[in-house]
């Protein structure tokens, strides 16, 4: 996929905004910060911060056995299709494509068709991506053969973006058109169980490129999931096989079902989504009746969705100390929410943060408030695994190095991306020096060989954890608890954000994504979480403002005029 950043960011310096102050800013739904201090303080430390998500997006509570944690490509790959032979009511499949030589896939999917009468399978991919090869061989011919094999009980869906049309569609050319909005979720689910991922459904990402993987089995999860995925594919084209197109296909308008189009008729199209998709992704009115209060023994999962193409930008006015928020989308909003918790809250203000983006291009508002989230200075240090005697920041950055890169080597525009990042992974380490956290926060590149040489492998993982300070949980403990058991509480990360998103500004403004943010009391969970962030991170190191002045991370002219340009056409990176 061609890019993740808004290219003007490139030519900017020093334009963002300083690091604010810490005094909290009341909002119309939060409680002053007297209140924080006084009423939350006896709850557990995230109470109040799931009291803040609950006003944005729905809550699902699950028993946290039911979350399984993949730690591999080829664990991705197998059991994508263990859960597909052991379906037996529905599959439905929602991905940026499927590669164009995936048949073992493809014969999977149509094994369990056949072996099992009742059925269903929903796949939805981007009609652009999916399409981009015809008419030589494409995700979307393969597809094809799937539904002349079993009719209507498969159904194939590919999304246009609104957002390119007329001139646009016509001149841009297809390896680059990507960059104005994609349908970007990644959403796998098989009867009960729902897979969250950032990954596609291509060789690379069953091999070599790493990312992340989380199973949930939850029929209400499921089910939640599956209505987001059936409303898109319902404002979607409709893959019909055609035996005399000369790709083998055609993609039938949603104006056979009444529905505007897209490209014809794109205001009309984002007016009837708003409709659809609004309801599905905010909180509904029982989530406000009856509340739930956070507590160790609770596990929450909120899914967070960001459609901004589809609804349009919320519209946020203050008036005073009071913020009188309009939401549209959800995922901006509820990590805006949850940064500004670990912020302004005193009671976590010392918490542990790991965050990872392959394509190092990190919204300016989320870049801004994960600086102001992380410590003032490095006092609580946290100790790296298998015990070293060594300490480390207690803020990580993990991003994908120039030579773990999916752009490295490309042609063109998409070939200029690497030393993009670098120039604003640069950029961010300037933001952390000036804003005096230079000891709390550190940036690490991951790399496992070169990309297109043997052995070489991608990172593509994106996502947050947040550890709570161990003094922080014990003081929601039981006193009649013993020591050990009180400063044990802390396992790991209380809570993680995983999904589609790169959370860059094309992210939130253009494509369509799904997630889930989860916080979670269990041990066990927390555990896990901290055995994810470990993994990720053995192939990672640490990396300064020198090592990204080195003459082989010198960024050129052509690569900041190229992203420019971008921009100023309407695109994002």
């Amino acid at each position: 996929m061609i890019a993740r950043s808004g290219g003007i960011q490139l030519l900017r310096h020093g334009t963002r905004r300083p690091i604010r102050s810490r005094s909290c800013v009341r909002t119309f739904s939060s409680p002053s910060a007297t209140s924080v201090n006084t009423a939350a303080s006896p709850a557990h430390p995230l109470a109040s911060v799931t009291t803040q998500l609950d006003r944005v997006s729905p809550r699902f509570e699950i028993d946290p056995s039911a979350v399984t944690i993949l730690n591999s490509p080829a664990a991705f790959y197998k059991t994508l299709k263990d859960k597909i032979h052991g379906a037996r009511r529905r599959i439905y499949l929602s991905t940026l494509y499927i590669g164009k030589t995936e048949h073992e896939l493809i014969t999977t999917l149509d094994e369990a068709l056949r072996d099992n009468p009742d059925l269903q399978v929903s796949i939805l991919t981007d009609a652009l991506r999916g399409t981009r090869e015809s008419p030589d061989p494409s995700c979307a011919s393969l597809l094809a053969n799937l539904v002349i094999s079993h009719g209507e009980r498969i159904k194939i869906s590919m999304f246009h973006t609104p957002n390119l049309v007329g001139w646009r569609k016509k001149y841009i050319p297809r390896r680059i058109n990507e960059g104005w909005g994609l349908q970007h979720m990644k959403l796998y689910g098989f009867d009960d169980e729902i897979m969250l991922s950032g990954a596609n459904l291509s060789s690379d990402y069953f091999t070599n490129r790493l990312d992340r993987y989380h199973v949930f089995s939850s029929k209400e999860l499921t089910d939640y999931y599956y209505k987001v995925h059936d409303a898109v594919c319902g404002l979607s084209y409709r893959l019909r096989p055609s035996k005399e197109a000369p790709d083998g296909f055609t993609l039938e308008s949603p104006l056979h079902r009444g529905l505007p189009d897209p490209v014809w008729h794109p205001k009309r199209f984002k007016a009837y989504a708003k409709t659809v998709l609004e309801p599905l992704i905010h909180k509904p009115a029982r989530q406000s009746m009856f509340p739930v209060s956070f507590s160790r023994e609770k596990t929450f999962v909120y899914p967070v969705a960001q459609f901004d193409i589809l609804l349009g930008e919320a519209n946020n006015q203050s008036f005073g100390d009071y913020e009188f928020a309009s939401y549209t989308s959800t995922e901006k909003p509820t990590l805006i929410k949850l940064l500004r918790s670990l912020a302004e809250n005193p009671e976590l203000r010392n918490c542990n943060w790991t965050f990872t983006a392959g394509y190092f291009n990190i919204d300016p508002e989320i870049s801004q408030l994960l600086i102001e989230s992380a410590p003032e200075s490095a006092k609580t240090l946290v100790r790296v695994p298998e015990q070293s005697t060594h300490s480390q920041p207690p803020c990580t950055v993990i991003t994908a190095s120039p030579w773990a890169n999916g752009f490295f080597g490309s042609a063109g525009i998409s070939g200029m991306l690497p030393a993009a990042y670098t120039l604003l992974s640069r950029r961010f380490l300037r933001d952390v020096a000036a804003a005096g956290r230079e000891s709390s926060i550190h940036l690490k590149e991951w790399r496992r060989g070169t990309v297109g040489e043997p052995g070489g492998w991608t990172y593509h993982a994106k996502g947050l954890w947040v550890t709570l300070p161990p003094t922080q949980v014990a003081s929601s403990v039981s006193d009649s608890e013993n020591e050990d058991n009180r400063f044990s509480a802390v396992e790991g990360p209380s809570i993680t954000l995983i999904g589609s998103s790169n959370y860059t500004k094309r992210s939130y403004s253009l494509d369509l994504e799904i997630g889930a943010l989860v916080v979670t009391g269990d041990k066990k969970l927390q555990r896990k979480y901290k055995e994810e962030t470990e993994w990720l991170q053995q192939d990672a190191v640490v990396v300064t403002k020198d090592d990204l002045m080195k003459v082989e991370r010198r960024v050129g002219l052509n690569v900041r005029i190229a992203m420019w340009l971008v921009e100023r056409l309407g695109g994002a990176l």
